[in-house]
């Protein structure tokens, strides 16, 4: 965290026209910088700067969650799946909450066991932890965990064929075809086109961009036309157009769901 200021202040000396920060941990640095040079253009992803010269993008993660729990509730043979989260933060929450509402509404007899890293970066605890819930006879793991999120899908390939990881951002089935069941993508690249998008223009103003189903900010990745039923599917279809038509408002917050 230490470098993200050094790093921002280098890209705007190096005379980019729009410098990006990518994760909500670089919002203080971001602020910090966008003050000290008013006349550069910033933009920030998963985090929201208030400032007239930087475009913040956000994302609705709870929708794209809430598919990839419709799959694990519809697919699980055992009633039982889990989520492996990075840091207890609200951001990833949202994943959290969304994914376990997703599992209720496809199988409400499903349990969804949760367990957080407390980091991004440690393949090896998501791979523990992964692996205590396979034991404890989850068959479907979902992570948001980043790097820490290998480590599951290693658990899962690691316990056969009958045990199975949800990848997460982008397309994961590469890592482990037999065993990535689906992944929740998230447009990460649409949000920087449209932030930066207003620059060439020449409209450029600071604001927030959210991006959910509706926008095609979130979704499943199109392999999972490959790997799930078609019933499965069509369910997917089903609450995403209850999602995208505002008739479902998928929730932010596990607690109480």
């Amino acid at each position: 965290m230490e470098d993200y200021v050094p790093n921002l202040t280098s890209l705007v000396n190096q005379g980019f026209d729009m410098v990006w920060a990518v994760g909500f941990l670089m919002s203080e640095a971001l602020t910090q910088v966008a003050a000290e040079f008013p006349n550069s253009h910033f933009g920030i992803i998963d985090a929201e700067v208030s400032a007239p010269n930087v475009v913040s993008v956000l994302f609705k993660e709870e929708e794209g969650s809430f598919l990839v729990g419709l799959v694990a509730g519809a697919e699980t043979e055992k009633n039982r799946v889990g989520f492996v989260g990075g840091m207890e933060f609200p951001l990833i929450k949202k994943f959290e909450a969304g994914y376990k509402a997703g599992v209720k509404a496809a199988n409400p007899k499903a349990t969804v066991r949760s367990a957080y890293s407390g980091s991004f970066d440690d393949p090896a605890k998501g791979k523990e932890l992964a692996i205590a819930q396979f034991m404890l006879g989850a068959d479907i793991v979902y992570h948001a965990a980043g790097a820490t999120g290998l480590g599951v899908i290693e658990a899962a390939q690691s316990r056969g064929a009958d045990r199975y990881a949800i990848g997460v951002d982008m397309c994961q089935h590469h890592l482990a075809p037999d065993n990535v069941i689906t992944c929740m993508i998230k447009r990460v690249d649409l949000g920087v086109f449209e932030g930066t998008k207003a620059l060439i223009e020449g409209n450029f103003v600071g604001r927030t961009l959210i991006l959910g189903l509706k926008e095609n900010g979130v979704g499943i990745c199109d392999i999972s036309k490959q790997s799930l039923s078609a019933s499965t599917l069509a369910l997917v279809e089903e609450y995403s157009s209850k999602i995208i038509s505002g008739a479902l408002v998928v929730p932010t917050d596990p607690t109480g769901l």
